[in-house]
């Protein structure tokens, strides 16, 4: 089924392989900051408000960004903000539709608290209030999903924080410089690429009525965010993911008391540059919970620094869970769920 391709163009009429395919040049893409003009007051800390893949972005950034990150960076999402937030904090509304209300709340909360505040969105209210205020704002291209937009927002959140001197705005170089190595990568994973030449392919195969679960370690955990991110809404598939060594402290137990004919398909991402012991708690949980859980797939994530693996991992889980969802005879693009849930959130 997943080599043919009047089937792949029948069960996938929006284009999500295209879509997928195309995310290298989003690391290209040239973010403008509008109205980028500030006080410069100090900024003590950071608040990212954000939800799903806004929120993966900002997560990506707070990993990739470790060592480099010299004041608190958080991830709220909720409709709150921390109670330390004040003005000398700055606050990023990052929502790709512009109107998400926990986004919209936080940053209704922000501005009451005198904090330094800037939007990140493709459109909506968010941008309208920020041309209205004239609050700084990154603009990303609008009509995709916005599982499908993370390095346009992983863009668009360095081009913020550059313009409130948090990070150097050279770090947009470093993500640029992946696009051409990430296009030679994702072209083994186009449709017309056979079964036996596909990773992905194999992997959707794989995976195929099972519940998908998927482990990170401390530089993977935002990865295992992404492809659970993916299965759900792409292939309509529900999953979890967790991370080592916390999945250690009690979710490992949780596997041990059933049969090992468990309907889930287990994969760990994982990174060679990780610490030697988040390594062997991968080996040593698959090797312990043999006979109790189905084996675990090991997905190596190449490249030669953490920024390519992330986003190669990135790129990844939507080849592999858009195949899936044809396999599962779903349409991988829309979310009529999600959105009748937001009709009836503001009834």
């Amino acid at each position: 089924m997943l080599d043919d391709l009047n089937v792949i163009a029948q069960r996938d009429p929006a284009g999500a392989l295209g879509i997928a395919a195309k995310q290298p040049e989003q690391a290209v893409f040239d973010i403008k900051v509008v109205d980028p003009d500030h006080d410069h007051r100090p900024i003590t800390s950071v608040v990212v408000a954000g939800m799903g893949g806004s929120a993966l972005a900002a997560l990506l950034v707070k990993l990739w960004l470790k060592q480099e990150l010299k004041i608190p960076f958080e991830i709220v999402r909720s409709y709150d903000l921390p109670g330390y937030v004040n003005e000398n904090t700055l606050v990023i509304a990052d929502s790709y539709s512009g109107n998400t209300e926990e986004t919209v709340s936080a940053l209704d909360e922000a501005e009451a608290r005198g904090a330094q505040v800037c939007v990140i969105d493709a459109g909506g209210t968010l941008e309208k209030r920020s041309n209205e205020q004239k609050i700084a704002y990154a603009d990303m291209p609008a009509g995709l999903q916005p599982r499908m937009a993370v390095i346009y927002n992983l863009r668009a959140l360095i081009a913020m924080l550059a313009n409130f001197d948090v990070v150097p705005i050279e770090k947009l170089d470093e993500i640029a410089s992946t696009s051409e190595w990430l296009f030679q990568e994702s072209a083994n994973w186009g449709p017309e690429v056979p079964i036996d030449k596909n990773y992905a392919k194999q992997l959707a195969l794989q995976a195929v009525g099972k519940t998908g679960v998927f482990y990170g370690g401390t530089l993977t955990a935002p990865l295992a965010y992404k492809w659970k991110i993916s299965w759900n809404e792409n292939a309509k598939n529900v999953s979890w993911s967790n991370e080592y060594s916390e999945a250690n402290h009690n979710e490992f137990i949780g596997w041990t008391s059933h049969p090992i004919e468990k309907p889930f398909a287990i994969f760990d991402l994982i990174s060679p540059l990780e610490h030697p012991q988040i390594l062997k708690r991968f080996e040593i949980s698959d090797r312990l919970l043999s006979g109790m859980r189905p084996k675990s797939t090991v997905v190596n994530l190449p490249g030669d620094t953490l920024l390519k693996q992330l986003l190669w991992g990135s790129i990844l889980a939507d080849f592999v869970s858009i195949y899936l969802a044809i396999l599962n005879q779903v349409d991988p693009t829309p979310v009529p769920l999600i959105e009748k849930l937001k009709v009836e959130l503001v009834a």
